[in-house]
């Protein structure tokens, strides 16, 4: 038997909290706010229904239940899975793999709901993030083949991407990308998480939340184009499938057709994802969710030399932003995808519940294309040297999670407990060539043909990569205004490298650690929450260096404190943070060859963080951030040492707004826009090339007329030229030129 806290066998605390909203409860009463939740199980689509009146009664000396009083009206509780409402999102598993209110999560979490998604017409996920504190998305630039960002300063798009809580590995050029349209949402974690997730840099992670069936039948069509040709179409239908409310279905499909800022590279994407769930029961639910995706480009984001992109060239020239380095006859990135898998969980009283998430993901991609990098082949710096790149990469990835979750008092303080074991298995067979030299490039008068140079393989392997981790965590309450969150975590890793190409190179290594996070938090009523975190990461690495030696785990650790608010009934979510991060092993491009990567010794991020999202009036949502840190290297080669890495701002500040006139005769017109600063960043280890700072644009417009939404956005909307990094003096990426789409959506 449950047994209630202290604070709520009397009379006088049931009398105090009788009629109060749930939101207030949340706070004044934890327990009630947890268990809350979990007895939503049983609603048809997953989230729970909570009354909008409530008191307060035990039962049998239990824990207190709320029931409903005369009159209350029933409004839902947001799940972690599920909508939004408006842009300000309440609660996210995330942070700690249960349902927890982001007001009680003692650590910096961003959650891009469907609303802004859709405001912003985010086709990308760099897209999506790109007003999301401690986020720098774009960093390579106009690329259509994947989702560059870094968090805090850290490249978090190879280990640190996740879709539905479960890992999506990026290595070598086999990757996957997530069509968004197909996305709940978006939550953006800063700072470690290896405790819970057992990989990733503690920069943070990004986890996307796919589309789930819903309770109540509904359904959308979407069509729209724009800029560089582009037109596209997409749908979304869903609901109960039987009468007795066991079986619920979701079909969502997506496809774009079109052209891009380079000239002669197309950007089709074809997506279809169909999803259910079963309820046998109101303890029991099962969900399957699959996808399959088809992917048809090619390199955009050209590496062009910093002397005719950030400066002029000798004679005063910039290359176009539209010149395709490659060849318009065989610059191509093509690649095919899919997915499918399960959350099942079963509740079995107010205590204990268990879960199991699993995914299988598949991908395969071919690129063949010239790529730049190798700078300028005369002294007037007007024929690029190019070289012949080829790539095929066959990659497979199961991942199963298994939880167990207890939720009791120990008649002191109440606990919420998690244990769970977690196996990951990562294949990727790849093979990559290269022919030197190509034909130079002409970037006054480029002229292109048949493709005349051979690619030589310099890379065949197949990678074999498991882990397997132990963890646990216990969120306790102290008192029902302070928390303590305890969790550790065993990884043990196993990692092969088979070379086919030169077979006596193979070899491997097993690698284990312990990670373990302890943070606090304080809430207070009126809606304040000063928090503090330590947490260390670890991050097994795939591949070998250029002498065909396996890399050795990145290991970090971090400490964070903030400040979140959160006033009841006012609408808005204020998250101020401060870290000091240190990270070690950390892999950087190697100076011969860039191909590869090379590990150097320890680089330290330290920084703040704003981040405020607001429903604010009515019809008025605002999203605005503010991020500074300085990231240096404090221990590797001597010419790192006190060096910001190349292409990473350490400077970003975003605000967006978006208005929909709420009565009148202007009623559902509605307007908004955004800016986004980007400081400045370097393009030479010995920060001597610098790229200057730079502030982009973009608005919307809409109008909502009874089911139908009439919308055009336009990003970068002053057309602004400009480079969003350098990888190295002859390695630079500009960034997207001005996109303007309209779309035109029906829904029932």
């Amino acid at each position: 038997m449950r047994v209630a806290h202290p604070r709520f066998r009397t009379p006088l605390a049931r009398t105090l909290l009788a009629g109060a909203s749930f939101a207030v409860l949340a706070q004044a009463a934890p327990s009630l706010a947890q268990d809350a939740p979990r007895r939503g199980v049983g609603s048809p689509a997953g989230s729970s229904v909570q009354l909008g009146e409530l008191s307060v009664e035990s039962q049998g000396g239990g824990a207190p239940v709320p029931v409903a009083r005369a009159g209350a009206t029933a409004r839902a509780v947001e799940s972690p899975t599920g909508p939004v409402d408006g842009y300000v999102a309440r609660r996210s598993a995330t942070a700690t793999k249960t349902n927890t209110p982001l007001i009680e999560t003692p650590q910096s979490i961003t959650v891009v709901g469907r609303q802004q998604l859709d405001t912003q017409n985010a086709q990308t996920l760099q897209q999506a993030t790109q007003y999301v504190a401690g986020t720098y998305a774009g960093t390579f630039g106009a690329d259509t083949r994947l989702d560059y960002f870094q968090l805090r300063g850290f490249v978090a798009s190879d280990y640190g991407l996740y879709r539905d809580g479960l890992q999506l590995l990026n290595y070598g050029f086999a990757y996957y990308r997530v069509d968004t349209y197909g996305l709940e949402r978006v939550e953006v974690l800063r700072g470690p998480a290896a405790v819970l997730f057992g990989a990733g840099n503690p920069g943070g992670l990004i986890n996307q939340v796919t589309k789930r069936p819903t309770e109540t039948p509904f359904g959308s069509i979407e069509v729209g184009g724009g800029s560089f040709d582009q037109r596209y179409a997409a749908f979304d239908v869903g609901g109960p499938a039987d009468q007795e409310g066991h079986w619920f279905t979701r079909l969502t499909g997506y496809a774009r057709n079109g052209g891009t800022q380079v000239q002669g590279a197309p950007d089709d994407s074809y997506y279809i994802a169909p999803a259910f769930t079963y309820k046998p029961d109101g303890s029991t639910k099962l969900t399957i969710l699959s996808s399959v995706q088809h992917d048809n480009t090619a390199v955009t984001s050209n590496f062009l030399p910093y002397y005719g992109t950030v400066k002029p060239t000798v004679l005063g020239l910039r290359i176009p932003r539209s010149l395709n380095v490659g060849d318009a006859g065989f610059n191509t990135f093509q690649r095919d995808q899919a997915s499918i898998g399960y959350e099942f969980e079963h509740v079995f009283d107010d205590t204990w519940a268990v879960r199991q998430n699993a995914r299988y993901a598949f991908a395969e991609s071919n690129q063949n294309s010239y790529i730049g990098q190798l700078g300028y082949a005369d002294a007037q710096q007007t024929q690029l040297a190019r070289y012949l790149f080829r790539d095929h990469a066959k990659v497979a990835q199961l991942d199963v999670d298994t939880q167990a979750e207890a939720k009791f008092s120990d008649g002191f303080f109440r606990h919420d407990v998690l244990m769970g074991v977690e196996y990951r298995n990562f294949q990727i067979h790849d093979n990559q060539a290269s022919g030197f030299p190509g034909p130079n490039l002409n970037i006054l008068a480029p002229i292109y043909g048949p493709q005349t140079v051979s690619a030589t393989p310099y890379l065949i392997q197949a990678d074999s990569f498991q882990q397997i981790g132990l963890y646990f965590q216990d969120q306790i309450k102290l008192t029902p205004e302070l928390s303590l969150i305890l969790g550790g975590r065993q990884d043990f890793v196993e990692n092969t490298v088979y070379d086919r190409l030169t077979p006596s190179n193979t070899n491997g290594r097993n690698d284990s650690a312990f990670t373990y996070r302890a943070a606090a938090i304080y809430n207070f009523d009126f809606g304040l929450a000063p928090y503090v975190m330590y947490a260390t990461s670890f991050q097994p690495l795939i591949g070998t260096d250029i002498n065909g030696q396996t890399f050795k785990p990145e290991t970090g650790d971090q400490i964070e404190g903030g400040v979140k608010f959160e006033p009841p009934g006012q609408g808005y979510f204020l998250t101020l943070a401060g870290f000091d991060i240190h990270r070690s092993n950390v892999q950087t491009p190697n100076p011969v060859n860039t191909l590869f990567q090379t590990q150097i010794g320890e680089v330290r991020s330290t920084g703040f963080e704003a981040q405020l999202v607001a429903n604010l009036l009515d019809g008025l949502n605002v999203v605005a951030s503010y991020t500074v840190f300085g990231i240096n290297s404090v221990r590797g080669n001597a010419d790192q040492i006190g060096r910001v890495p190349v292409n990473t701002p350490e400077n970003l500040a975003n605000l967006f707004f978006d208005y929909t006139i709420p009565a009148g005769d202007w009623r559902g017109f509605g307007f908004g826009g955004g800016v986004r600063y980007i400081g400045r960043s370097f393009a030479d280890v010995a920060n001597t090339l610098r790229l200057p700072d730079y502030v982009l644009f973009d608005a919307q417009v809409h109008y909502d007329y009874e089911n139908w939404r009439f919308q055009v956005n336009a990003t970068n909307l002053a057309d602004r030229r400009f480079v969003s990094s350098c990888q190295a003096e002859n390695s630079c990426f500009y960034g997207d030129a001005r996109r303007v789409l309209a779309k035109v959506s029906y829904k029932w």
